[in-house]
């Protein structure tokens, strides 16, 4: 029988002082400043530590990569030992993600978590060379976290032994869904023992997760700490409605009233974020693009340069819209509104994070009427349009002849070109008489009596003796005549 955690049974924040956890992880809490824990930690983590499967939902950047990696930790501090052989460092507890930069960023917290014990981990995802992974796999881990995809090719290729793991963790498991990894999900775990304990996290619980926990879950301890698709109280939603070709000015105008440093800025296509990075980077903004064309270097250098503060906007499609953690990030703007109303809330989930304040900006124009009121429905609050008043100071950027303003760039160089060509031909230019029209051309169409065969196809052959499942000797020219003599 599952046991569900209703939100108003939510414990008050307890200290991580409280947990009995090992003085290793201990000392590395204390090292990343961790103090007080958030609701899905303190529900989680005393379930995990007893051993018990979960299934755990909560907004987007309330710490559930903490809640699972701490308590497995300590579990499996009992496997610790300080042994080259990786034979006595099997997988013991497999993280599964929807996404390369989620993969990452999840194994660097496992490793800074585990800073101070022996317990090894490692990350494999694709869009890399397989050998480094291969290289490191071989010399044993633990903790092995990885994207689908990438762990059934290591497991095809026998360098990712599973037999021993003891615990598997699903997170964004409704984004794993969505992507269509389900079948790769239930190949992965027929590999598993079949006696683990199975975390599921997920920021929405929709019929398909829920039938996915009943399948693989025994017993789960159900922590609900938020509404279901409820979005974080501390961000501040504005809907305004732009038309496409003033967003980029609303954009620079809204990033000047606020004073903001950086922000998301969120687009529905691979094409349109190319293209707005491109504008943006010119009209004066550092802007980087990051979108599932990019090479993973290019998407991680993007990642990086955008949280030392080397970019003001990172433009990305929606594989940045869940579970990235980039720390004070004080805006999210919709360019586009996102096609899934599920979408919205994992977007603006970026800002506002760990209880901090944040803004999320949409921009509606006159054909996201449909999906406005799709988030509307979803997030059960009503959705005021406002208008956008231009300073009289902010610089229109449509006049500034930049990017997307071709036809009127064109337009303006063909008139200085034809003024220019006025000014430079003299009065007595004796134009060029007409071509004659061809009266072939001005006759009605007139069908054939009798449509003669094309000239290209070959004409009737004899019927030949031979079988159809028989293919004719190719003929081939003879380099040397023959000697011997002709009937």
């Amino acid at each position: 029988m599952t046991q569900t955690t209703p939100e108003s049974s939510v414990p008050e924040p307890q200290r991580y002082a409280d947990l009995t956890l090992a003085e290793p992880l201990r000392r590395a809490v204390a090292e990343m400043g961790y103090e007080t824990m958030t609701p899905i930690q303190a529900q989680a983590i005393p379930v995990v530590l007893q051993g018990r499967d979960v299934m755990g939902a909560a907004q987007t950047g309330t710490g559930k990569t903490a809640a699972f990696s701490l308590p497995l930790l300590q579990r499996m501090l009992k496997h610790e030992n300080s042994s080259t052989s990786p034979a006595r460092h099997p997988v013991r507890a497999l993280v599964l993600l929807p996404t390369r930069e989620l993969a990452d960023q999840v194994a660097q917290q496992v490793k800074l978590y585990a800073k101070y014990t022996n317990l090894r981990s490692a990350v494999v995802f694709g869009g890399m060379d397989m050998k480094p992974q291969t290289l490191e796999l071989k010399k044993g881990v633990e903790v092995l976290v990885a994207t689908p995809g990438r762990l059934l090719d290591h497991i095809e290729a026998k360098t990712a032994v599973l037999n021993q793991v003891e615990y598997v963790v699903l997170d964004e498991a409704d984004r794993m869904l969505d992507i269509g990894f389900l079948p790769d999900l239930q190949r992965i775990l027929s590999y598993l023992p079949k006696q683990r304990t199975t975390l599921l996290f997920s920021a929405t619980f929709s019929p398909e997760i829920k039938r996915l926990a009943s399948s693989y879950l025994q017993d789960p301890v159900t922590i609900e700490v938020a509404r279901s698709n409820a979005t974080a109280s501390t961000v501040e939603q504005h809907f305004y409605s732009v038309g496409d070709d003033d967003k980029r000015h609303a954009l620079h105008q809204i990033l000047r009233q606020r004073g903001m440093k950086q922000a998301f800025v969120f687009v529905n296509s691979k094409l349109g974020c190319a293209r707005l990075a491109r504008s943006l980077e010119r009209e004066g903004l550092k802007t980087t693009a990051l979108h599932g064309d990019k090479s993973q270097d290019e998407r991680l250098k993007a990642l990086d340069a955008f949280k030392k503060g080397e970019v003001d906007l990172l433009v990305c499609t929606d594989v940045a819209a869940r579970g990235l953690d980039i720390k004070d990030v004080p805006a999210v703007f919709n360019f586009d509104i996102p096609f899934n109303a599920e979408d919205y809330v994992h977007r603006i989930g970026r800002t506002g994070r760990a209880g901090a304040s944040g803004l999320a900006v949409s921009f509606v124009s006159g054909k996201d009427a449909r999906l406005v009121a799709d988030i509307e429905k979803l997030i059960k609050t009503k959705i005021e349009l406002e208008a956008v008043e231009f300073d009289e100071d902010t610089p229109d950027i449509r006049k500034q002849g930049r990017i997307n303003d071709g036809r009127r760039l064109y337009e303006q160089s063909e008139e200085r070109g034809e003024r220019r060509e006025r000014r430079s031909a003299p009065r007595d230019y004796a134009r060029p008489a007409p071509t004659p029209k061809d009266p072939f051309f001005d006759k009605p169409y007139e069908a054939p009596v009798a449509e003669a065969a094309p000239a290209w196809e070959p004409t009737a052959k004899p019927a030949s003796r031979l079988s159809a499942n028989i293919k004719p000797k190719r003929k081939v020219a003879a380099l040397f005549k023959s000697n011997e003599p002709t009937a």
